[in-house]
């Protein structure tokens, strides 16, 4: 259909039964245990579809549809094709109906999003190259909270390795989280939400918190208020060292977030040498041992994983080395001695 001004209108749904009115008709209800919560205000869900900005012929993968309220406002943002991944087998009949509503355009895979091949989602020609702009491609999700940071640290994972998702160029992201995790994502230094998680995410991405849903628009309302999060992978990592190695050296230096940060560091290293290593590590680093996780920058913990990988190129085994497991060998060995030296006491006389 042509528009007034002779450029093709944009596709709009038909009209449908509301979010509201397929949950009766399906009889669905959000499931505490998935920790899902439906979102029905169609206001809401345009807001967050604006955050990724012209879809205009985009390529969309949107993570756990449910009823599909997000989906419609997707689907009338102006897309090529959405591709939706949804695990709940009883939100597919549901799906379908917008499917038959918008022929060619909705693809549904029902299937869990934390093992779905996202990269067999979409065709070669949607790839860029990964020093170019960002591909006409986005990945939006109100997720649920119990998937929400399990998937965005496997996703980070795939940015650093530009595996899943980000074969195809850096794509975007839209995603809800916990009003909490949001202000942890986005957290500047030396603020009180600064935590492993900011730094894991700001030395991959430019992060962008941008705006709250209270918890009552939601159903059933959740204890929290939700922040919408906007990802785009930087083209070149604030940090060079593999994903695994920085999520090591990140994770132990938060691991006493209001103690020096020295005191972290030196759990990377095994008790015989740990003294020598963490001071010969702080030096080369030149980052103060005194101050706290949340006072050090991007640059700084940079500074701290590449003087890590340093030290682990002269001594390979301290890549393997874990903390907590030499404490758990250590208590194992104090129970067994303590055991050893127990010996049974005589039988006492009747």
């Amino acid at each position: 259909m042509m528009a007034a001004t002779g450029k093709l209108a944009y596709f709009r749904l038909p009209p449908l039964p509301t979010v509201g009115e397929l949950l009766k008709l399906y009889n669905l209800r959000a499931e505490k245990q998935l920790s899902q919560n439906f979102l029905f205000d169609l206001r809401l869900t345009d807001k967050i579809v604006r955050q990724a900005g012209s879809l205009r012929d985009a390529h969309v993968c949107e993570v756990g549809p449910g009823p599909g309220g997000l989906t419609r406002s997707i689907l009338n943002a102006g897309v090529s094709e959405v591709l939706v991944v949804e695990k709940d087998s009883r939100f597919i009949p549901g799906l379908k109906l917008l499917s038959e509503a918008a022929p060619g355009m909705l693809r549904i895979v029902h299937g869990d999003i934390l093992t779905y091949r996202m990269d067999r989602g979409f065709t070669e020609n949607v790839s860029k190259p990964w020093e170019e702009d960002p591909p006409n491609l986005h990945i939006i999700g109100n997720l649920p909270f119990s998937v929400s940071t399990p998937l965005i640290i496997k996703w980070l994972e795939n940015i650093a390795n530009r595996t899943g998702p980000f074969v195809y160029g850096r794509t975007r992201l839209i995603l809800t989280f916990q009003k909490e995790v949001a202000e942890r994502l986005t957290a500047t230094t030396g603020s009180k939400q600064r935590s492993r998680l900011s730094i894991m995410a700001q030395y991959l991405c430019t992060v962008h918190n941008c705006f709250t849903i209270p918890g009552r628009a939601f159903i059933p309302k959740p204890k929290v208020d939700v922040g919408v999060v906007h990802f785009t992978p930087l083209v070149q990592p604030q940090i060079s060292q593999p994903f695994k190695m920085v999520e090591k050296v990140v994770r132990n230096v938060f691991q006493f977030r209001r103690k020096h940060c020295h005191k972290g560091v030196a759990n990377l290293f095994p008790e015989v040498c740990r003294p020598e290593l963490t001071q010969e590590m702080m030096q080369k680093a030149d980052v103060d041992p005194i101050l706290r996780p949340t006072e050090l920058a991007i640059p700084q913990f940079r500074a701290l994983v590449d003087a890590y990988a340093h030290l682990c190129a002269h001594e390979p085994s301290l890549l393997s080395y874990e903390f907590r497991e030499e404490l758990r060998l250590k208590r194992l060995s104090k129970l067994r001695n303590k055991t050893k030296g127990t010996t049974p006491s005589p039988q006492q006389p009747y």
